[in-house]
């Protein structure tokens, strides 16, 4: 029997959100698979939102995950950006809910924090320690998909998986 616990790990976007996906073991964390769903910038909104849900689903469905971590919106540069981005964070809540999946979120600050010990680390720095963490052979990219990974070990982290 499996017991490893298996976190994914998401950065909401609507045309680019990341995906990281760990499973805890008692040695180490380790990577099963990460990247990025792109939506078609071609679609209508609700299009793009529709293939967001789609994709996610297709991720939970082959992975299981017993926790999703989902970063928490944390910006407000422009507003139509932050409603967009707001409403494909809303989608991944639900997808979650509707497979009941237990969810739990982070400030980009907490994810830094867990990750390497400062809340103001560079992405590069982000970067390198997932990869050295999960002994990637390469630094993982794009950085939506570090950042996926990096969510997805904070809650490791913080819930002591």
């Amino acid at each position: 029997m499996n017991k490893d616990k298996i976190i994914l790990g998401v950065d909401p976007g609507y045309g680019i959100t990341g995906f990281g996906v760990i499973a805890c073991r008692r040695s180490a964390p380790v990577c099963l698979n990460y990247g990025v769903i792109r939506t078609s910038s071609k679609k209508d909104f609700a299009n793009r939102i529709k293939e967001l849900h789609t994709d996610l689903q297709k991720i939970i469905k082959k992975y299981r995950p017993s926790l999703v971590s989902v970063e928490k919106l944390f910006f407000f540069k422009n507003l139509k950006t932050a409603i967009d981005v707001a409403q494909a964070r809303g989608v991944i809540v639900l997808t979650c809910v509707q497979n009941n999946i237990p969810l739990i979120e982070y400030t980009p600050l907490q994810v830094k924090q867990s990750i390497c010990g400062y809340g103001r680390a560079e992405k590069l720095q982000v970067q390198k320690m997932v990869k050295m963490v999960l002994g990637l052979p390469q630094l993982p990219a794009p950085d939506d998909s570090a950042d996926a990974l990096a969510i997805a070990l904070c809650a490791m982290n913080k819930n002591r998986f």
